[in-house]
């Protein structure tokens, strides 16, 4: 059975140390060999869109640019479709390899065997 790591993250700039702790999560477990799935809900939406992840900032914490990158090379990263909806973010806006998705997605994501799901 393959390990899988599902992480929804609801917090962006507004709560900086909850979101760069599920990006540092979720990319750790990548650089473990784990397969990660990163979800952008809430104020997170936002790190879909080019250039928005350079201008986040939280002393003592990896460069949020680099945790992405990562996780959109070897990842899965999906932006929640209300999310996105409410956002006016399109698929045409957001960055290469981040696809929009809704509640079944990650319902199916996070029940699959072997899979751990987290909420920060």
């Amino acid at each position: 059975m393959a390990r899988s790591l599902v992480v929804k993250v609801t917090a962006g700039a507004d709560a900086p140390e909850r979101c760069s702790q599920a990006f540092t999560v979720a990319s750790t477990a990548l650089a473990a060999g784990v397969a990660v799935s990163l979800w952008l809900t809430g104020e997170s939406a936002w790190f879909a869109l080019p250039g928005r992840a350079a201008s986040f900032e939280l002393p003592h914490s990896a460069p949020l640019p680099e945790l992405l990158d990562a996780l959109l090379a070897d990842g899965r990263v999906t932006l929640c479709t209300q999310c996105a909806a409410r956002r006016d973010i399109g698929p045409d806006d957001v960055l290469a390899g981040v696809r929009i998705a809704g509640a079944a997605v990650f319902v199916e994501e996070a029940l699959r065997e072997g899979a751990q799901a987290l909420v920060y």
